[in-house]
């Protein structure tokens, strides 16, 4: 990534974590199907996943009420943080399910894992478990939390018995 889209993302997220705290994100939302966002989210991301492959888990699921930009933009951080700590020749694991009015989807990598001090932490602003790598501003998951908080969700980090997170 380019220095200077390196610099409007973290703009962007710092406005979007701005609006978070300020009460002034709204979320729009329309009934949207998840899968279709889901694919939509996958193809945008395609150059950045550098020939990791996605594993797919996601059945033709009912529409749900929900900001397809907004919920689209969860998706694009938690996707890019999986591609920064999966080994280039392991994939990502994406799950979709639904339970009553309840829609449950699972971003996993194959990486080191998540250490128990930092998984409590990794939603905070500014938070960044690994100082160096990967490039970021600690405002990714922290936006995700809120932006899921929005839709009345909720959203958490464990690991995995296989490895990653």
């Amino acid at each position: 990534m380019r220095e200077a889209d390196r610099l409007d993302h973290f703009v962007d997220n710092l406005l979007d974590m701005s609006c978070i705290e300020g009460g002034a994100l709204k979320p729009k939302k329309v009934l949207y199907v998840i899968d279709a966002l889901i694919l939509e989210t996958i193809d945008y991301m395609q150059p950045l996943l550098c020939g990791r492959s996605i594993e797919l888990d996601v059945p033709d699921l009912p529409p749900v009420e929900l900001d397809p930009i907004r919920i689209g933009q969860v998706l694009s951080n938690l996707i890019e943080n999986a591609v920064h700590y999966t080994p280039t020749e392991s994939s990502i694991e994406i799950h979709a399910r639904t339970n009553g009015e309840q829609m449950l989807i699972s971003i996993a990598d194959r990486g080191p894992g998540i250490k128990a001090n930092d998984i409590e932490r990794i939603f905070e602003k500014f938070y960044r478990s690994h100082p160096t790598y990967p490039p970021g501003s600690g405002l990714g998951l922290a936006v995700c939390r809120g932006l899921v908080e929005a839709h009345n969700g909720r959203i958490w980090a464990e690991n995995r018995d296989c490895g990653g997170a």
